[in-house]
């Protein structure tokens, strides 16, 4: 069902482009807008790891390098990564006291999962199992392709807008007597609705990437303690995150400002326990 939400959702926002597109410049407006955001986007898929991972100056661990960390969620990455058929991941630990998670990387091959060094300390083994097991599934699932596919697809949309603002388009012509209601169209609403859909996509990867979770560890409950705990600590410890990789975290990081949960990228807590506590 979140698969078939996902194609839906990547439907509909295929279509706003292709509106959008046409609204703006006919064929030839929406190429424009495509390949633009296309060769943002293509530095971000294959680079967006290595930007993450030093953005939240993050260690590498191994046997060598952090090596109590290693022993502690080394195993337990192995033991999930051969369950879900996926190769082992580079490890990562970041140096913040602000508890959570998060997984990059363009595909199984290239998977990194980094964790802070707030979350060892407030997780049991099994919480802490529950944790690298939802970010495996993301890696399982392909969702930072899904997520630059949308967000590809969403920067053209934006693209046009702002092309459409500065040097017009259709909706200038005389002749054309939607004009006016097309440009509104282009200028506010398809930005914004682009938006939605791509937070819309984010919050469904999340609830599938739990249901891997609970598939592949036997039991949704060491996920269902972690959850609790990462939205309790996490209020009392925000994270300086930075809005453009909030979605890559396991919990929504906390600023000290409020977001409607329309435009949030992760699903609220207590839904996303309510649904594995009805999957247990």
């Amino acid at each position: 069902m979140n698969s078939l939400k996902t194609v839906v959702l990547l439907g509909g926002l295929s279509a706003l482009l292709l509106v959008a597109g046409e609204a703006w410049g006919g064929r030839q407006g929406l190429y424009m807008g495509l390949v633009i955001a296309g060769l943002m986007n293509f530095v971000g898929y294959f680079f967006s790891d290595k930007i993450a991972l030093r953005m939240y100056s993050a260690q590498p661990v191994s046997e060598t390098e952090n090596p109590a960390v290693y022993r502690r969620i080394a195993p337990l990455v192995r033991n999930l990564a051969a369950q879900m058929g996926i190769p082992m991941p580079r490890l990562w630990v970041i140096p913040e006291a602000a508890p959570n998670a998060f997984a990059t990387g363009r595909n199984p091959k290239h998977a990194s999962v980094a964790v802070t060094a707030g979350l060892l300390e407030l997780m049991d083994d099994r919480e802490l199992e529950g944790v690298l097991a939802h970010e495996l599934g993301h890696v399982r699932n392909r969702d930072i392709l899904i997520a630059s596919v949308a967000a590809t697809i969403a920067a053209a949309i934006t693209m046009l807008a702002r092309m459409a603002f500065f040097f017009g388009g259709r909706g200038h012509d005389e002749d054309n007597r939607g004009g006016a209601a097309g440009m509104i169209f282009m200028l506010i609403l398809a930005p914004i609705a682009a938006m939605l859909i791509q937070m819309a996509i984010s919050r469904t990867r999340e609830y599938s990437a739990d249901a891997a979770a609970a598939r592949f560890t036997g039991s949704p409950h060491g996920l269902i303690s972690a959850l609790q705990k990462l939205e309790h600590f996490s209020k009392r410890i925000p994270m300086d995150a930075s809005p453009a990789t909030a979605h890559m975290f396991i919990i929504k990081p906390f600023s000290g400002q409020a977001m409607m949960r329309l435009f949030s990228t992760h699903p609220a807590t207590e839904q996303r326990i309510a649904r594995l506590r009805q999957a247990a």
